[in-house]
């Protein structure tokens, strides 16, 4: 990770005191009479990385949809840094340094690498509403230069994103995550699809994220979510099954009995 990146976020994290990253109190969503979660609480510390794992149906997206306000919750509340951001649209928690990514990518196909980045850049930036092209000297460049190099893009900054591996879009869409230097993101599945060469530097990428920043992530392959997370959160029928560290999860039988399976080693 650069030191400018991590300056940025040093900065930010700063002034948020000691209060718990994400707080979630009692947090349900219904549609209609189904329950897609209910009563969900959990607390995430500043700069720890979580999984939250289950099979499909378990309300995992549904979750990160309420935290986001993409869905607002029908019941319970959500805490950002101490702030109670319940009632908040998602653009005033992306203002706050929530970001996340889709599992369907959400790019600029036309554009190269480093336009997508810089547009991500921007939009978290004071100047978001400004029409002037970027200088050569523009520090919103520089910013998705470093963000670039920071996802292993390098070779392919002047790429068009049409022509980038799927695993490589995957790698950009983090870049644009870490835009604005968040607080806190939630990554929905980021090695869905991806070989086994790019789920390794997947999570190279993610192990290389600076320690005070805290992330959750959504995912299948058990691999990747045990190798990049502190702690692990599993859901089942849209409530909080098991909670514990990742050597704990692993071994636990209930877990292996429901969503491991036996074939797991």
């Amino acid at each position: 990770m650069s030191e400018q990146l991590s300056a940025s976020i040093t900065e930010r994290l700063g002034a948020t005191g000691t209060a718990n990253a994400l707080e979630l109190r009692g947090v349900s969503k219904f549609f209609g009479a189904l329950a897609a979660i209910e009563d969900i609480s959990m607390t995430v510390r500043p700069g720890e990385r979580r999984a939250v794992l289950g099979s499909n149906g378990a309300g995992k997206t549904t979750l990160f949809n309420c935290v986001t306000g993409d869905f607002p919750s029908s019941s319970g509340s959500i805490r950002f840094f101490g702030e109670d951001i319940t009632a908040f649209p998602p653009h005033e928690r992306i203002r706050r340094g929530l970001r996340r990514t889709y599992q369907i990518s959400l790019l600029f196909t036309g554009l190269s690498v480093r336009d997508n980045v810089y547009l991500a850049c921007t939009g978290v930036s004071r100047s978001r509403f400004s029409f002037l092209r970027p200088r050569r000297d523009d520090s919103l460049m520089a910013s998705a230069d470093n963000l670039v190099h920071v996802v292993h893009l390098d070779d392919a900054r002047d790429t068009i994103v049409s022509e980038l591996s799927y695993g490589q879009q995957r790698q950009l869409e983090i870049a644009m995550a870490l835009a604005g230097a968040p607080r806190f993101i939630l990554f929905d599945e980021p090695a869905a699809g991806l070989s086994p060469t790019e789920r390794s530097e997947l999570i190279e990428i993610l192990l290389g994220l600076p320690g005070h920043m805290g992330f959750i992530i959504i995912e299948h392959d058990m691999d990747v979510a045990l190798r990049v997370a502190q702690s692990v959160t599993m859901m089942h029928n849209g409530r909080v099954f098991k909670e514990g560290n990742p050597a704990e999860i692993e071994d636990d039988p209930e877990v292996q009995a429901l969503y491991l399976g036996d074939g797991h080693g």
